[in-house]
């Protein structure tokens, strides 16, 4: 003989109440899109601003160019020479500091 209580079923569903991650790496997906569709547009619009701007002329240029005199060029010239002749003597003279190892 069988006796046929109520018997309940264990019924175990996956995730049940906790949440799953696969919405969370949508809305982290959809972030990522939108940051990436935001700073090609900021780019485009910053390009387009920097390229209407006006480009210097050659002419403005020419003319910084004939400020530099002659004295200038010769007294840096003068400087750098002098800079070499004094590594020259630093170099061929030995060091006057004894070594206290030796």
């Amino acid at each position: 003989m069988q006796i046929k209580f109520f018997k309940r079923k264990k019924s175990f569903k996956k995730g049940g109440l906790g949440t799953s991650p696969e919405f969370f790496w949508d809305i982290l997906l959809f972030i990522a899109l939108a940051i990436i569709i935001l700073s090609f547009i900021f780019g485009f619009f910053l390009f387009r601003k920097i390229n209407r701007d006006t480009i210097l002329a050659v002419d403005s240029i020419s003319e910084k160019s004939q400020t530099i005199n002659k004295e200038r060029i010769d007294k840096v010239l003068q400087y750098f020479s002098d800079r070499e002749k004094k590594s020259a003597e630093i170099l061929s003279f030995p060091a006057s500091v004894v070594d206290p190892s030796l």
